[in-house]
């Protein structure tokens, strides 16, 4: 009995004293529950904002969930919208720089163009002060709580700040930034290491420097002229397979250039320019050696430099050639107009009013030319521009073979009322080989050996410089008639003289009245500052040319002269002209030409005209002025370009081709300028 209380009494301690420690274990765990519950709950309100939004991911460390529970009291609304956003359309990290730079709806500091204006306006409050939508303003935090400290010395350095970002955002992404950086280091390679790779090293930074279709071409030439030099360095140390695979490449791109590199497919070029590259960086590793690559270029350069002499000798010829030749269309126009002379009765071949031609008190022109259409807009355009064609008298000289066709078109096409007279210098029994030197040095062997022959000569003389004395107008008598001119029109006093390539734009009547002060001739100075003075066309080192004039002394034009015939017999002007013809039989005071001998002749006895008188260059100069040209009242289209020809310069010829009837039926039959 007694050991069964004692059994009681022992259970019954034994459960008095469980009891304190289930329910501290209960209390434990309703807890840690509680915990659990309310950490789960934190955790549950921190991934999602007041609009379910996923803020951070699921699979962060403890670490990264630790530091980022005050995250809410760092950011504004704004920020944690902008973060939430880019969970939704991005895999990437939300709070990473790759992922920030993706977002549109970013702070300043991370726009990259427009101007600080631009930005600016968005960020004004209600009072018009700048305040930062987020991120940027001087924060001060109180517990969870997050003010600004908008004052207006705060808020300036915030603007500053702002535009500085910003400028320096623009700086660094700046194309011209990173060229101008490309190009420095490119320049500091080459100066560090001097072995002459070459543009082909560096094909690709080249393109990206010029980004233009000439820079490609000159790349490619700059690779092919490389190309062969190793080509031929390979050929000779018996490297027969870099030879092939150079000679291969080299093919592509002569072949690329002849067809003037198709630029819709730039792609298909810059392979080619890279393939080339990599095999003449193989060939600069294996095959260079200085002294054979320095002779290779050497010989290459000579041999440009011949090809180029010849060239351009063989392009001067052929320019010569196509402004003396006459173009198809003036042939015809030539050959048309001989037929219907001659066919003509003789009755109906004089022209009339016969009886002006020999009066002094009406103003004559003198016009040699064997070219009908020129001699008719010289002739057309001095007309048209006169107040009283009556009074004009136009003695024009020609040869036997133009006689017939231009007789026959000034006899259908007379101009208003002037005086037409047509001749052919070889009715002037007195001009011959025994009166006029000229015409017996142009008849001797070795004048027609200087122009017609063949061979390429190795004297001084066969160089492109002394090519374009050999102009065919020289053979022609008809360029030397100028310094015949009172033989030809005795009783005149005074004449105007034209060239066949002038056009008329004013009134010339008022040359008759110049006092020319006792000087024969009256033209224009065409000298400048150093140009076309005499030692430009005379031999000053024979003496007779040094002791008799002033290399400096100015030149003048011939193509609009007014001359005082009276003048020019008492000084015996044609005489001195045979003087100096004789004693420059050989070409030693001058080469060829009339202006040389003009200057000679007439030396001390030429009156300057004002230059609106005479405009010349429309032949050879591209840069004459609209202005110019308008104002002067003779345009001279002097030079190889002549406007009847395709080497006349378009935007000239217009004042040329307004002279021209193209209605004509001869004209319109022979399809001129087709």
């Amino acid at each position: 009995m007694a050991s069964r209380s004692e059994g009681r009494f022992g259970f019954r301690d034994l459960y008095q004293c469980l009891i304190p420690v289930i329910v501290a274990s209960l209390s434990f765990l309703v807890y840690s529950a509680f915990f659990v519950g309310y950490r789960l709950h934190m955790r549950s309100s921190f991934d999602k904002d007041n609009n379910g939004n996923i803020f951070i991911g699921k699979d962060l460390n403890w670490r990264e969930r630790e530091a980022l529970q005050s995250v809410r009291s760092l950011f504004s609304k704004e920020v944690l919208s902008a973060i939430n956003a880019s969970t939704t359309t991005s895999k990437l990290d939300p709070l990473s720089i790759v992922s920030i730079r993706k977002k549109q709806n970013l702070s300043m500091s991370w726009i990259l163009g427009g101007k600080v204006e631009d930005y600016a306006s968005s960020y004004k409050g209600k009072k018009g002060q700048m305040v930062p939508k987020f991120g940027h303003g001087t924060w001060i935090g109180k517990g969870v709580q997050v003010f600004y400290d908008n004052t207006p010395v705060k808020l300036n350095e915030r603007t500053l700040r702002h535009e500085r970002r910003v400028k320096r955002a623009n700086e660094l992404m700046n194309d011209g930034t990173i060229q101008k950086f490309e190009k420095a280091a490119l320049i500091r390679s080459r100066s560090v290491d001097a072995a002459p790779l070459g543009n082909y090293s560096i094909w690709r930074n080249e393109y990206r420097k010029g980004k233009t279709f000439e820079d490609i071409v000159l790349l490619m030439q700059d690779q092919i002229i490389m190309a062969r030099v190793y080509t031929t360095i390979a050929k000779i140390t018996s490297n027969l397979a870099l030879h092939e695979e150079l000679e291969t490449q080299l093919a592509k791109l002569e072949l690329m250039e002849d067809k003037s590199i198709d630029i819709e497919k730039p792609q298909r070029v810059l392979d080619t320019i890279r393939d080339m590259g990599q095999i003449l960086a193989r060939a600069n590793e294996e095959l260079y050696e200085c002294k054979l690559v320095t002779n290779k270029l050497r010989a290459m350069l000579q041999t440009a430099e011949e090809e180029l002499e010849y060239t351009q000798t063989y392009i001067t010829f052929l320019t010569q050639l196509a402004s003396k030749s006459l173009p198809d269309a003036i042939h015809c126009l030539t050959m048309r107009l001989t037929l219907e002379y001659y066919l003509l009765p003789a009755p109906m071949r004089k022209f009339p009013r016969i009886e002006n031609l020999e009066n002094p008190n009406l103003y004559h022109f003198a016009l040699f030319s064997d070219n009908v259409l020129a001699a008719s807009v010289a002739v057309n355009s001095t007309v048209m521009n006169a107040q009283d064609s009556s009074r004009h008298v136009f003695h024009i000289v020609t040869d036997k073979f133009n006689i017939g066709a231009m007789s026959m078109w000034f006899l259908l096409n007379p101009p208003g009322d002037a005086t037409i007279q047509v001749q052919k210098f070889e009715d002037f029994a007195w001009l011959n080989s025994s009166f006029s030197p000229v015409l017996r040095q142009l008849e001797s062997e070795a004048m027609k050996k200087f122009y017609f022959k063949t061979e390429r000569s190795e004297s001084a003389e066969s160089g492109s410089e002394s090519l374009k004395y050999r102009y065919p107008k020289y053979m022609s008598m008809l360029n030397h008639l100028r310094f015949y001119i009172p033989k030809m029109f005795p009783k005149l006093d005074k004449i105007l003289f034209l060239d066949d390539d002038v056009v008329v734009q004013k009134e010339l009547a008022p040359l008759w009245s110049v006092d020319l002060k006792g000087k024969v001739n009256g033209a224009v100075e065409t000298c400048g500052v150093t140009f076309h003075r005499f030692n430009t066309y005379l031999n000053f080192s024979d003496r007779h040319i040094s002791d008799n004039f002033d290399p400096k002394a100015c030149g003048w034009a011939f193509g609009m002269n007014i001359f005082d015939l009276k003048e020019w017999k008492k000084n015996n002007i044609t005489e001195t002209y045979h003087f100096w013809q004789n004693l420059n039989e050989n070409r030693t005071l001058w080469k060829l030409g009339t202006l040389p001998p003009g200057l000679m002749t007439f030396y001390k006895l030429t009156l300057p005209l004002e230059s609106k008188w005479h405009l010349l260059g429309l032949g050879y100069d591209e840069g004459v002025s609209v202005t110019k040209i308008e104002k002067s009242a003779v345009i001279h289209y002097n030079g190889h370009k002549k406007p009847w020809t395709e080497l006349g310069i378009s935007k000239y010829q217009q004042y040329w081709t307004k002279y021209i009837n193209f209605d004509h039926p001869y004209i319109f039959s022979c399809r001129l300028f087709e």
